[in-house]
């Protein structure tokens, strides 16, 4: 098994997803006997906003300009450690009722037609069947099913329907919410979240 571990909080030691998404990839490497990681840290290594320049301007790798370039090389590169991957292992906290934006340059880059996904007399289908995808979500509110806000969860609503666009249907999500409502709610919510980490197969 190989495992790809993201983390995208910008809080560092505050963060709430980061000791938790270390805990599922320590889980999943302890649960599987010669699993591999490979880490990544996208807001410590950000990554640059998906631009689009080569394709929509046609322009080439032996013309492309230096930035072009490294936008080309970094996509490849990412897309190169997506598809060896097994299982993606995310943190992704909620800001302003959606994902990080250091999160989103990432989803960008590897959301590439004819690679991961492809349109065809049917609609699109997703190219990317048998991996897994762990997301590891933490809110300052309460956003789960039934809630008053459900409505405007644009974070896990938006992970599940893009990795589910790719193909991927094997989807948990590990869930620590209504964080900010004080002390006590903040470790009750990270406790949970850690029943949760245990319950995983």
């Amino acid at each position: 098994m190989k495992i790809l571990h993201l983390d995208s909080s910008v809080t560092g030691e505050a963060s709430i997803t980061r000791p938790l998404t270390a805990q599922v990839a320590e889980k999943l490497l302890a649960a599987n006997a010669g699993a591999t990681l490979a880490y990544r840290n996208l807001v410590e290594a950000p990554l640059q906003h998906y631009t689009a320049v080569l394709r929509l301007h046609g322009a080439t790798p032996e013309v492309a300009t230096a930035a072009q370039k490294l936008e080309l090389e970094t996509g490849e590169a990412l897309l190169a450690e997506f598809f060896a991957s097994d299982v993606i292992v995310i943190g992704a906290p909620m800001y302003n009722f959606s994902v990080p934006s250091q999160l989103k340059a990432w989803v960008d880059l590897i959301c590439v037609a004819g690679k991961t996904f492809k349109y065809g007399e049917a609609g699109p289908e997703g190219l990317c069947h048998g991996k897994r995808v762990v997301i590891v979500s933490a809110r300052g509110g309460l956003y789960g099913p039934g809630s008053p806000n459900a409505s405007r969860d644009f974070q896990e609503a938006y992970l599940k329907a893009v990795f589910g666009f790719l193909g991927i249907d094997a989807i948990d999500v590990i869930r620590a919410e209504g964080v900010a409502y004080g002390p006590d709610a903040r470790a009750a919510a990270i406790n949970a979240a850690q029943d949760q980490i245990a319950a995983l197969i």
